[in-house]
């Protein structure tokens, strides 16, 4: 993905966070993480991504 489209990305991300649930933005997160995870090879994939995400200090 280029830089431009992680941009596209994150914004679309911050907006479906402002529209969809303003009072509980991990549960809108939770859902786009689970249909994400969907597009991925496998379980393990996803976990590693999840991994990786929980590691301070790192970005992407």
């Amino acid at each position: 993905m280029t830089q431009h489209e992680i941009e596209r990305v994150y914004e679309a991300l911050a907006e479906g966070i402002d529209r969809a649930a303003p009072e509980a933005p991990e549960l809108y997160l939770a859902r786009v993480c689970l249909l994400l995870a969907r597009e991925l090879p496998s379980a393990e994939a996803a976990l590693a991504a999840i991994a990786a995400a929980g590691m301070t200090g790192t970005a992407g």
